[in-house]
Formats: C-alpha cells, structure tokens, sequence
C-alpha cells in the first residue's frame, strides 16, 4: 500500500498541517508527498526533510490551486496508490470530492482517526458523535483532519522527482483577502486564546490579542464576535469555523454554544473565564475561574509578562 498526500503550502511556504497531514497518512503506508505550486522547488525541499516521506513529487506552473487542475492531476497519479490523502481545509474540501466524482468512489471526509487501512473514525452531528467508517473500496479517498495528529518529525531526506506541466485549469483567479499577523497559525497552534462577543468592540478585543502575544499563541473567536466586527473571518473557531486541537485553550468571556464547543474539542486542557458560573463551557472546563473578563486579562497578562514571557 501507498499513499498519496497533497501538502498544503501558502506563499512559498510548506504549511504545518503538511507534517501532521504525512504523520497520520504513514499509519497507512509509505507516503509520496505531491507539491503543486507556481515554483514547487524550495517547497519541496522543504517538504523533504519531514521523516516519514519516501518520495517528494513536484510540479510546478500551477498557481492558486484550481480545484480543476488539481483534480486531474490526482485523477492521473491516482493509479499507483491506494490511498490518495489531502487535509481536512479549504484545498481539501474541494478538490477529494471533485476526485471522489471522477473516480466513482466514496471519499471518507474529516478523519480524527486511523485503526486500519480501510476503517476511520470521523466526527457526525457537529461532534456530539463519532462514526467509525469501514471501507470496501479498493482505493480510499480521505480528507484528515491535521489538529487531530501530531506532526512527524523533520530530518528526512527524501528525493524528489520533478514531474512535467501541470494540466490546465479553466478556473479564473479573481483575488483572495489575507489577515496579516504574527501569531501562530490558529489551526495548528499548541496554545490558543479565545474571545467571545462579550468584549463588547473590537478595540476591548485586544485585550484577547494581548494575552496570546504575551504566550506566543494564536487568536480565535466565536462566531458572534466576528459577526459583531470584533475579529477576522479566519479566527473563528467552531463548526462553521476552524476546528482545532491545542495543548491549551484559554477562552476569555465565551458562553460555550454547541457550535464553538464542536470546533474545541480536540483541546488537551480547556481554561475558561467567565462571570456566569452555569454557562456551558465552565461545566466543561479543566479550570473554571469566575470573574469580570476586564480585570482578570489585563491581571493575568502583566503577571505573565513579569514572569518574563512577554513576547
């Protein structure tokens, strides 16, 4: 049995998820890691080092992953491998249903979990349930679900084989929107700090932004607060957000809806301030401390910055 990954990268840049994404992948059999990208090259050197990876295949020309040309790709490398696996995010989503399409098969989407070859465990019904899938097919097509795996290590030294043009897309580029900043990336991040609407305007927000720069964390936000303008689109976390599994998540003045608490479910240690003692998140929190989000942040961020963590 071989697999497949398709690495997810941005700016030039081979993405964390990548490393997670070949960890789980490798339960499967020897990994080949596909890098597409406008000069596949530098990533692909990079995508070299990550252990686990036999063989690092490049094509370069192809830029802003069509979701077209990505499929025909996968369509035309797919019968040499048993498995072909992208991760669980925007890429993915399209692209393994568009494959699945062509290639007559059931894809098994959002994987938390890996037991065999053929059966995985996935979230239903926003994560109160988990399905365990067993597959018949010959060939499984999988999204996976990369804050649900811990990354492979790097000092690999792969090879790479340099494959010809991409095919052509009919897809038109029109433009994409970027949220600047320094953090961490949400979706991979090992601390998180998240906000609720309850900080009543973007500027009181910052205070959540604060916290996480002081422990060199990420940002994330309910829905409401980025309905509210609080945050940007790509800080929420939920079910119709990003869904992720850190060390610790710190969330400042969230109630806990069923949606954000399906998107946190993978977190090792959930710390929650709030000055509702029954909201549904202290019920559920490692350590639930009750008190006004106002005097507790800016208390807990000095302190923390005169234990010299400020960043």
């Amino acid at each position: 049995m071989t697999v497949l990954v398709l690495a997810e990268h941005d700016l030039g840049v081979l993405g964390a998820a990548t490393a997670r994404i070949v960890a789980a992948a490798s339960k499967l059999g020897p990994v080949d890691l596909l890098v597409v990208a406008p000069d596949a090259a530098p990533i692909a050197e990079e995508a070299a080092s990550i252990a686990r990876v036999a063989k690092v295949l490049a094509i370069s020309g192809l830029a802003h992953a069509p979701s077209d040309a990505l499929t025909d790709l996968l369509a035309d490398l797919a019968n040499g491998y048993t498995h072909i696996v992208a991760a669980a995010a925007a890429v993915g989503r399209d692209v393994i249903p568009r494959l699945a399409a062509k290639l007559d098969l059931m894809p098994v989407t959002d994987v938390i979990a890996i037991h065999s070859a053929t059966r995985f465990d996935r979230p239903i019904y926003a994560g109160n349930a988990i399905e365990t899938v067993s597959s018949g097919q010959a060939q499984n097509l999988l999204t996976i679900r990369a804050s649900a795996f811990r990354p492979a290590a790097g000092g690999g030294s792969a090879p790479i084989e340099t494959l010809g043009a991409a095919p052509a897309s009919h897809q038109t580029f029109v433009s994409d929107s970027r949220t600047e900043s320094e953090l961490p990336e949400l979706s991979t991040a090992q601390i998180v700090v998240g906000g609720g609407v309850s900080f009543g305007s973007a500027e009181k927000f910052a205070l959540v932004e604060g916290l996480a720069r002081t422990l060199g964390a990420a940002v994330g936000a309910t829905r409401a607060a980025v309905d509210a303008g609080y945050a940007p689109n790509d800080w929420q976390v939920g079910q119709t957000g990003k869904i992720i599994a850190p060390d610790i998540y710190i969330a400042l003045g969230i109630s806990g809806a069923l949606q954000h608490l399906a998107g946190i479910q993978g977190a090792k240690k959930i710390i929650a301030v709030n000055s509702d003692p029954e909201a549904p998140i202290m019920k559920i929190a490692d350590l639930a401390l009750v008190g006004d989000i106002f005097e507790v942040v800016p208390a807990l961020t000095a302190e923390l910055q005169k234990l010299g963590l400020k960043r």
